[in-house]
Parts: structure tokens; sequence; C-alpha cells
């Protein structure tokens, strides 16, 4: 690579300048940090003050992985001529966020998608995480009776007294009773075990049964920035609950076909859910996961999601990495396993874009 070309591929390519080359890099919160003090206030240009088809991106650290690399940019030449990302589309620069003045109420996003093993566990950990980076207050909802999520975050369901079942379930309940903290500061979690999968049975009986997570989650907001819930791989009573408790909608997609046929069934779901229940919901964005653009089917599935919704796919995509199973067994978020990974790096970039795209609301 130059001494000003392309130091990084893919959804987290970035070009910087020879003059930044022999700084150090920074972390998210010393790049937060320095933002707020103004300490660094010339280290990272404006993007507007950026030449034409030049850009910095100044969380981007990346593991010495080539293959890795080439799973997300095939056409390193083409990105480094157009600032082209993944999905075809110019990739836009997304800014670090600075900090709150105030907190609340949270934005609820569902994290759906009905197919199972397309990466809805992986990102709701780690978007999470990273928006925890940036000084936001996250709280992840486990709203799958297999508590994946819990897992993933170093919790045993099967040893614990007190889920989201009981907070749905038991009036009086307070959600202090099961929430839990995390390893991430700022980011707590309400866990889900088994008995999960009895509330879909019991709430058919209830009055307003769609709105019992809403009502659950209800006292919580304004202690949150984002409240972020991992449905559970179906379009049943649980996942419409989610549906109809959110603001907005992100569905990861793996990129594989199968995959792609449950989208326009999903996306019908939510158009019911907001005429009849959620008139505020939308769907924020169509993540693709598991790409790898050695494959031409993996490329041809990605162009036909974002011929087929366009702007509501987003330009962050992951790619294959052995670090996600890796922080599975962990019990942490890859942005604190593996910090400097291509992975951690993608999923900066993904909370970066989900806070632009409240900012543009």
């Amino acid at each position: 690579m130059g001494t000003a070309g392309l130091t990084g591929l893919g959804s987290v390519a970035v070009h910087t300048y020879a003059t930044h080359q022999s700084q150090p890099s920074m972390t998210a919160h010393q790049s937060t940090e320095a933002n707020a003090t103004g300490g660094e206030a010339d280290r990272f240009p404006d993007y507007d003050d950026l030449p034409d088809g030049q850009f910095y991106d100044p969380d981007a650290e990346y593991e010495p992985d080539p293959e890795y690399a080439a799973t997300i940019a095939p056409d390193a030449a083409r990105q480094r001529r157009e600032r082209i990302g993944p999905t075809g589309r110019p990739l836009p620069y997304f800014p670090i966020p600075g900090p709150l003045v105030e907190r609340g109420p949270a934005q609820i996003i569902a994290m759906c998608n009905q197919k199972g093993g397309v990466g809805k566990t992986t990102s709701t950990i780690n978007l999470g995480a990273a928006l925890a980076e940036y000084g936001r207050r996250v709280l992840l909802v486990d709203f799958d009776p297999q508590g994946a999520l819990s897992v993933g975050l170093g919790v045993n369901p099967m040893e614990l007294d007190l889920t989201i079942y009981n907070l749905l379930m038991e009036r009086g309940m307070a959600p202090d009773e099961v929430l839990l903290k995390t390893a991430v500061a700022g980011m707590d979690l309400l866990p889900s075990n088994i008995d999960l999968s009895a509330a879909e049975v019991q709430l058919v009986s209830e009055v307003a049964r769609e709105s019992t997570l809403q009502r659950a989650l209800q006292p919580m907001l304004n202690d949150y920035d984002f409240v972020i819930i991992d449905c559970q791989p179906s379009l049943g009573l649980l996942t419409v609950n989610a549906l109809t408790a959110a603001h907005k909608v992100i569905v990861p997609l793996e990129c594989e076909f199968f995959a792609l046929r449950g989208v326009a069934l999903l996306t019908e779901t939510i158009e019911k859910v907001q005429e009849r229940l959620n008139p505020n919901l939308h769907l924020d964005g169509i993540l693709a996961t598991m790409y790898d653009s050695r494959t031409v089917h993996s490329r041809e599935v990605l162009a036909r999601v974002v011929e087929a919704f366009d702007d509501n796919v987003y330009h962050t995509v992951i790619g294959r990495t052995v670090r996600f199973p890796e922080t599975t067994v962990a019990g942490e978020p890859i942005t604190t396993y593996a910090s400097n990974s291509v992975g951690a790096a993608a999923y900066r970039q993904l909370a970066r874009e989900v806070l632009a795209r409240c900012h543009a609301e």
C-alpha cells in the first residue's frame, strides 16, 4: 500500500494523508475525549475539508488478514479511485459522535429476521457495545427463549431465577430486579431463558397482548439512549411484541439466497404492525452480514438487496471472520475481545451510521 493510499478494505475502508501516517492510532474512547477537549482538534479533519476522493476513519484499525480483507473488497483499485463501498454505492463518512447533553427517552431498535443464523445476536451485542463506547447508555433485551444473547454476554440462562419472562408476566415486578450489568460500561441486559417460550402461550388470552413488552419497557426508557431487542427467529407473538414496542427495525441479512427469500415476508409483517399496532415503526436498515465477495453468490445477493431496498441498506457490511464465533465462546463483544480487528471496526462504523441516521431524522 502507498504512503497515502488505502490502509483498509471494505465497509470500513479508509484513505489517510501521508502527514497522518506517522501518528499513533487512537481508540474510540481516546478519539471521543480528544474531540470533546479540543486537544486533537486538527488530528482528524472535517469531512468537508477533505479533498475529493479521500476520507479518514479514525476508528478503523485492522487485523493483518489479507484473506479477510479480500472477502470485503475484491476491487481495491476501484475503491481507491471512487471510494465505493461493498454495496456498490459511494461510502459516506460517518463522524465520531460527540457527548450527549441529556439522556433519553431511548430509541428502541428491534433486531429482527425470522430466519435463524443470520447474525441477529452477534449484531445486537456488538452494535450495543459500539454505541456504549461512544458514550451512549444501552439496554439489550434478550427476547429469544434460546437465550443466545445472554450466553453471548457470559450469562448462563439456566442459572437465572428472574428473566424478561417475569417482567412480562408478573405484576409488580420491578425492572431493577431483572436487570443485569454487563462487562461493558454503559451497557445493561434484560436476560432470557426457556421460560420465555411459555409467555407466547400465556399472552394469547391477555388484553392488548401485543403491547406487553412495550408496557414493561416504558419505565426504563428515560435511563437509556438505545434499547436493542434481540428477537427470536420467527414471526410469532413475541416478535410482534418487539415490533410493537420498537421505533425502528434493523434486519440482519446473511448474504445467501434462502435468507433473501424471507425478507419479503418480514417486510409484510412490519407493514401490518405499522398499520394496526405501531404507526411509528419503520425499517431503519438492512444489514448485510457474513459477506464474502470472493463468491459470486454473495455479490449477487447483496446487489439484489441494494436494488430492491436502495437507501434502506446500510453502507456498513459485516464480513465473515473467525473472530465472531470466538467472541461467543469468550462471552464478550468483539469490540473488547479483539478491539483492533476489522470486525470491531465494522461494528463501530455501524454504530456511527445508526447515529447518523438518527440525527438525520
